[in-house]
């Protein structure tokens, strides 16, 4: 259970920042813009990748806006390395891999918000059921292969970084509200300004996003049921900011963020047959009518940066963030899960009749309802040095985190012997009752040595989390009936280097250890082990006279590849899963990468890109543990590992003059397993899954220095692909859509 020390965080922080504030007016002043740039929120300094010792990509502002993108997915379509499984056509709950780790949930990646831990519980329950809103975004940093040091505890992979809208330099306002198919509906609206007087500077910033839509799938009529075209989603997001910068002998600056998420979604996890999805893939069976997540995410932070001197540059941060949860979906048709029943539908008949509301048995629906806590504080720094001649930049830092889940769900039934569906409420806790805790401490520091043309960066990561898991009855006493205590801990090494080989081109690359904790649960009840993976990476990136171009090789040789249960419906919990190690792996791939502006000093300049990536990912072992749920569960060593395509391309291309531009952006997958059965004939949530080009077009005329009109068409061919086999059996990607809009900002 949490103990006394986990509330004291927040006091912690006050006093830390107090004492530094403190401790630092009588040192040297320092020019604000190199303390900005330097922000700790961003993963990748000033947003510059050139000199990364790695491969990273940042989307900016503009970028995330050009095509009117709220999904995650088609956003990192055009990077390099990551993947992604669709699941709900909206990107609501993404599923992203790196360099091929396991993506489920997004639990093998780091995810943050400015610089800060995102995920409900990073630790304790790493399976993200929480994941940013990019539309909101001010930008998206994503770092691979370097990343594993400074950034944690899932290193495997990368890390991916949410940045908020950040503070204009002074009065600003803006707003944006588009209307499109399905009655989709958005507004992103934010105002600043700042104010400087004997006491310094002050800021604020208030934010507001709004999108609702009535989704593109329907249900059916079934039994007591009309019938509901009603399948999307609505979403709230209210964000304030808060700065302070004193007038004092030093840079420092006050930093405070508050902001919310309320969602609520008629979303199930429940999939077709392949027979119902071929006939119409915008289908949901009318057993699935009461399916409805509703969630709430709260998140603040508070920090302090300073620079004491002109080669030192100290945040510290303390944040608190808070997750509810509670997904009333069905998990059972006629004593079967829904997995079973979509695969075999003639096997398992009556239940697939009571799945459509046409039988007269029984539905099994549950409250999935979670509560998630996640605290920290966090120190970082700077510091530029020389010993013996030779320059050091030496970065590290420090994290006391803690978060915890705790469970405590209600299975109901929904009894169909009658003439309409009746629910019949279960006991409090007979969905599961129990709950995790993780307490976790954070070391890491690096140093860039300069060597002339040479830069190496040698660097070292610890990561220590203390856990424990208790099982209560199923009931709302909650009496322990199981649990336990224990922690692991681990070092990850690492280190990356640059090489100048002219002006306008760095060659890069590196050796890191990756790892990815296992939850309590996972390590003291499962016996999961750590994830530990060793990454190797090369490549080279030029820019010149507007072009740029990167390539990179890369391999991810994993000793003990580490599945999810998260997402796999009822069959996880009919197998006790809390994750498997799938045993060795190896995935590696090539990267390419290339922008380019033509006709740049034109009256109509032409903006290019294409993107690419090779992979080439296998199971190198047999399974040593797992079951019928894990997708990693195969037969043999050489099997592919799902959801990676091989194949993953990208090209884009537009018109851009001065009060109006045009924007073309395709993207391509090849084919994919659904599990690493690796079979041909697909059946529930085993086979593959489509690949296939989509198409987006966007365009945009400038009435106005303040006002713009924006519109365009998403997936413009209205390719129909099976893009997903997981929760629940398959279902297809988002149909044709269009929208349009305006922009207005001064």
């Amino acid at each position: 259970m949490l103990n006394k020390e986990n509330y004291r965080l927040p006091a912690i922080t006050l006093g830390v920042i107090a004492s530094f504030a403190l401790i630092v007016p009588n040192a040297v002043a320092q020019d604000e813009e190199a303390a900005e740039a330097l922000d700790p929120s961003l993963v990748i300094g000033g947003g510059d990748v050139f000199d990364l010792p790695g491969s990273g990509y940042v989307i900016d502002a503009e970028e995330l806006r050009s095509q009117n993108y709220y999904n995650i997915n088609q956003i990192l379509d055009r990077i390099p390395g990551v993947y992604y499984r669709e699941e709900d056509g909206y990107g609501n709950f993404p599923n992203i891999s790196i360099r091929g780790g396991e993506g489920t949930r997004s639990d093998n990646v780091t995810v943050m918000e400015d610089g800060i831990l995102t995920a409900p519980a990073a630790y304790s329950a790493p399976s993200a059921y929480y994941s940013p809103n990019a539309a909101r975004m001010g930008g998206i940093e994503i770092l691979k292969g370097s990343s594993q040091i400074a950034h944690g505890p899932h290193t495997t992979g990368g890390v991916v970084n949410f940045l908020s809208t950040g503070f204009p330099t002074d009065h600003s306002f803006y707003l944006r509200s588009t209307y499109g198919s399905n009655s989709a509906f958005d507004v992103h609206s934010y105002w600043s300004d700042t104010s400087e007087g004997d006491f310094g500077k002050v800021g604020i910033l208030a934010e507001i996003y709004y999108r609702q839509t009535d989704g593109f799938r329907t249900i059916d009529a079934g039994k007591g049921y009309a019938g509901s075209d009603e399948t999307g989603f609505d979403l709230m997001e209210p964000m304030v900011k808060l700065f302070w910068e004193p007038n004092s002998d030093v840079y420092q600056r006050f930093e405070f963020k508050w902001g919310t998420t309320e969602f609520e979604a008629d979303e199930t996890y429940a999939g077709l047959t392949e027979a119902d999805i071929a006939a119409n893939p915008r289908r949901r069976y009318a057993g699935t009518f009461l399916d409805h997540m509703s969630t709430e995410h709260t998140r603040t932070y508070l920090k302090y940066l300073v620079e004491p001197t002109d080669n030192l540059t100290i945040q510290v941060a303390g944040y608190y963030n808070e997750f509810e949860r509670d997904w009333y979906k069905i998990n059972k048709a006629g004593g079967q899960s829904v997995s079973k029943v979509v695969a075999d539908p003639i096997t398992y008949a009556a239940a697939y009749d009571d799945l459509r509301l046409l039988g007269v048995g029984s539905l099994g629906i549950k409250h999935n309802s979670r509560g998630y806590n996640s605290k920290g504080v966090q120190f970082n720094f700077d510091y530029d040095t020389e010993l013996g001649g030779v320059a050091h930049n030496i970065t590290g830092g420090a994290r006391m985190h803690s978060d915890s889940i705790r469970r405590f769900q209600q299975q109901d039934t929904i009894d169909l012997s009658g003439d309409a569906p009746v629910v019949v409420e279960g006991a409090l806790g007979s969905g599961g009752n129990r709950s995790q805790v993780a307490d976790a401490l954070s070391l890491w520091i690096e140093d860039d040595i300069d060597l002339g043309k040479l830069t190496l960066s040698p660097g070292v990561r610890y990561e220590k989390v203390e856990g424990d898991w208790i099982d209560f009855a199923s009931d709302d006493t909650n009496t322990k009936t199981n649990g336990a205590t224990g922690e692991i801990d681990e070092v990850v090494p690492g280190v990356g280097m640059t090489y100048e080989l002219s002006e306008t081109t760095n060659a890069f690359g590196g050796v890191y250890k990756g790892i990815s904790t296992p939850s309590p649960r996972g390590f003291l009840k499962s016996g999961t082990g750590i994830e530990e993976s060793t990454g190797y990476e090369l490549g080279i990136r030029t820019q010149k006279d507007g072009s740029s171009t990167e390539i990179a090789a890369f391999l991810s040789d994993f000793d003990s590849l580490t599945g999810s249960n998260a997402g796999l419906g009822d069959l996880a919990t009919e197998f006790g899963l809390d994750g498997t190690n799938a045993g060795e792996a190896e995935v590696k791939g090539v990267e390419f990468l290339q922008a380019y502006t033509a006709n740049a000093d034109s009256s109509v300049a032409i903006p290019l890109f294409v993107s690419a990536t090779y992979t080439d990912a296998e199971l190198t072992a047999p399974l040593s543990e797992g079951g019928e749920a894990d997708i990693l569960a195969a037969d043999e060593p050489g099997a592919t590992i799902p959801y990676i395509p091989e194949w993953k391309l990208s090209v884009g291309a537009g018109l851009s003059a001065e009060n109006w531009g045009l924007n073309a952006i395709g993207s391509y997958r090849s084919d994919m397993y659904a599990s690493a059965k690796n079979l041909e004939v697909s059946n529930g949530r085993e086979g593959k899954v489509d690949g296939g080009f989509i198409l987006d077009l966007s365009a945009h005329y400038k009435l106005n220095d303040t006002t713009r009109i924006i519109g365009g068409v998403h997936n413009v061919l209205d390719e129909v692909l099976t893009v997903s086999r997981l929760p629940d059996g398959p279902r297809a990607n988002a149909p044709r859509e269009f929208y349009i809009g305006f922009e207005l900002q001064w």
